[in-house]
């Protein structure tokens, strides 16, 4: 999962798309990127690491320009070294920068197809470089030296019939404007807002709605799935639909977890959307498992506070906050690594006794993925004195691997794949384990906009919206995503970059 930003202005921009990049850091933690345009020259800073920690004074100096794309990143079947942080960009036509959110399944035949029909290198194994080289390519081919919208949206077209997955792009192009388009099943979300400073228009695009807040923009639409957006460098704002048969299937888990509780995505309120999975959820429980002697319900912070709170209020129990999170550790969901994510989870998390001793206690997640952090904290419940430990999950059980730009695990990874729920309950350490249902969650994300008849929920379900997606690709995915793999694959890079470096100097 990443954040993307982008803004065509009237005055330096780097300061407002850092603030909209720092506001997305919970999309990832694993790198972050600025590229600025001011005299058709190009000016990028990325780099490992927070947002905060990636821009020094000194780099922010540098980024000057109205005009610029940013993102931050966490790897999934990719490499984590800086060499694949974002944008990329490309020379040729004009000078093309490219910022992505998503993943392409046929990632591997558009890569091949590049190099013998463009004679186009990637250099790195980002599918992010690989829709970037698509867009120049088509750009390069279908236009004369004057670029027009036509021509845009043309090479955007034809990238839909060419790419099959999930993505969100924002890109520019010297000398032109800015692009933005988002993937025909709208899998990843996009929105586009516009303020006006000194009688001037200015307009971003984000991945969340919250970025836009954090700077003053206000909020236009959603960019609709398919939909191409062009805005030149002097504020000319063009869209079209670039897809043939565009279906809104935005992704489920956006709402159960990437998502900040503030953004609006597709007209759909995330805060809102929490509480009715809260609601939907305690109605369960009070249905099913009444025999429960549940005395206090308390959240896991924090994605999960929203629907706690509303379970209890169904079930008519106490709401305690009984754990108290360090807020400098980051969402161990996305960390790279499985023995960081294991060793952090005692770090991120501090139980007040006083709430668990001689309780019977209901703890709230929002899911359970691969359940090594949920029998740590039944665990550290139970040291600290809890009677009996029951655990709800706001999402239903996590049973499949996405492969549209959430670095969920390989199948076997997952605690809930091809096992019951009595199972899973055993192997976490829980007196009671409640998931909620799938068709009510679909029902509490829905409820406010009740055009989406059928959301991207692979993970939940195994159907993969796309389509595209056999068993033989769900093995190649696992194999790329071997934590061994990634590990070979970043020794590899580093050692490239290593012999680059050395030859350069």
């Amino acid at each position: 999962m990443c954040g993307i930003v982008g803004i065509v202005g009237s005055s330096p921009v780097n300061q407002s798309i850092y603030d909209a990049l720092t506001v997305l850091q919970h999309r990832g933690q694993d790198a972050a990127g600025i590229l600025t345009l001011k005299n058709n020259r190009f000016r990028l800073r990325k780099a490992n690491g927070l947002v905060r920690d990636v821009f020094e004074a000194k780099h922010m100096q540098r980024l000057k320009g109205g005009v610029g794309i940013g993102h931050v990143r966490y790897p999934t079947a990719g490499s984590s070294s800086a060499s694949e942080a974002q944008p990329f960009y490309v020379n040729c036509p004009y000078g093309l920068a490219l910022a992505h959110n998503g993943n392409l399944i046929n990632a591997h035949e558009v890569k091949q197809a590049l190099f013998e029909k463009a004679r186009r290198h990637v250099n790195t194994t980002s599918d992010s470089e690989i829709l970037l080289n698509v867009l120049a390519h088509q750009l390069e081919i279908s236009t004369t030296s004057n670029l027009t919208e036509r021509d845009i949206f043309s090479a955007i077209r034809q990238l839909h019939c060419e790419v099959a997955g999930a993505y969100a792009v924002v890109a520019m192009v010297i000398g032109h404007g800015l692009i933005a388009f988002r993937d025909p099943n709208g899998i990843r979300p996009l929105c586009i807002g516009k303020r006006e400073v000194a009688g001037k228009i200015e307009y971003m695009v984000a991945s969340e709605s919250v970025a836009l807040d954090a700077v003053g923009f206000q909020f236009m639409r959603d960019i609709a799935p398919g939909e191409g957006v062009y805005i030149t460098f002097d504020g000319e704002f063009f869209s079209e639909q670039c897809a043939e048969s565009p279906r809104l299937n935005p992704c489920l888990f956006e709402f159960v977890y990437f998502a900040r509780p503030d953004s609006f995505m597709d007209n759909i309120s995330v805060y809102d959307a929490r509480v009715r999975m809260g609601r939907k959820l305690g109605e369960k429980i009070r249905r099913d498992w009444e025999h429960l002697d549940i005395d206090v319900v308390i959240p896991i912070p924090e994605t999960s506070c929203d629907s706690a709170l509303e379970i209890a209020l169904t079930l008519g129990k106490p709401y305690r906050q009984g754990f108290v999170k360090n807020r400098y550790v980051g969402r161990t969901f996305i960390m790279p690594g499985q023995q960081e994510r294991r060793q952090s989870v005692r770090r991120k998390l501090n139980a007040i006794n006083s709430e668990f001793k001689g309780k019977s206690v209901l703890l709230v997640d929002d899911s359970i993925v691969r359940g090594t952090t949920s029998e740590q904290i039944i665990e550290m419940a139970r040291e600290a004195g809890a009677k009996n430990v029951y655990l709800a999950s706001a999402a239903p059980e996590v049973r499949f691997p996405n492969v549209y730009g959430i670095d969920m695990p390989s199948a076997h990874e997952l605690i809930a794949h091809g096992r019951e729920v009595d199972t899973i309950a055993e192997l976490i350490g829980a007196d009671g384990l409640i998931f909620q249902d799938l068709v009510d969650l679909e029902a509490a994300v829905s409820e406010a906009n009740p055009n989406i008849s059928v959301f991207e929920n692979s993970v939940f379900s195994g159907e993969y919206v796309t389509g595209g997606v056999d068993q033989q690709y769900l093995e190649h995915l696992e194999s790329l995503r071997c934590e061994d793999a990634k590990t070979k694959r970043e020794i590899q890079q580093d050692l490239v970059n290593l012999e680059l470096h050395n030859d350069d100097s």
